[in-house]
């Protein structure tokens, strides 16, 4: 599990690549959260708006869901940088307010199930109103939507 997760705009791969190591600090626009796994969460906000739906699907259709994309290869040192894919990017960049809170009713009961107490403090619906309107700008800027996490 990612201790600091940070969402975040940036033009293309190659600047979003530019933050490795260090994060993207104030140099891009970006939404933080923590204690979560980064990847998960992007297959199952894709996964809900290509299959919308209340329930949590099973986990072996989860686990066999298409996860986000390597900015660059993992290097042992805790830090991952993930593409958010574009579908997904204009899928939270169109989302309704009840869309977003029907998937962070979602989102909280998957986690909740994997990490009971132990699950993030974090409003998940705070953060998922964050990174819809990184999403809107990156779909109008025709930039793109990125994760760090370490």
């Amino acid at each position: 599990m990612a201790h600091d997760i940070v969402f975040f705009l940036a033009p293309d791969d190659e600047s979003a690549a530019a933050t490795y190591p260090q994060g993207p600090g104030q140099a891009f626009e970006s939404v933080t959260c923590r204690f979560i796994e980064p990847d998960s969460a992007i297959a199952e906000w894709d996964m809900y708006f290509e299959e919308p739906s209340a329930e949590i699907p099973p986990i072996e259709q989860f686990l066999g869901w298409s996860w986000p994309a390597w900015v660059i290869p993992p290097l042992n040192d805790g830090v991952e940088l993930f593409a958010l894919p574009p579908r997904l990017t204009r899928a939270l960049a169109n989302a309704s307010s009840t869309e977003l809170e029907e998937l962070a009713d979602r989102w909280t009961a998957r986690l909740r199930s994997a990490d009971g107490d132990e699950m993030t403090d974090d409003d998940l619906l705070a953060v998922l109103r964050g990174v819809s309107l990184l999403a809107a700008s990156a779909v109008s800027t025709g930039g793109g939507l990125y994760s760090w996490s370490f």
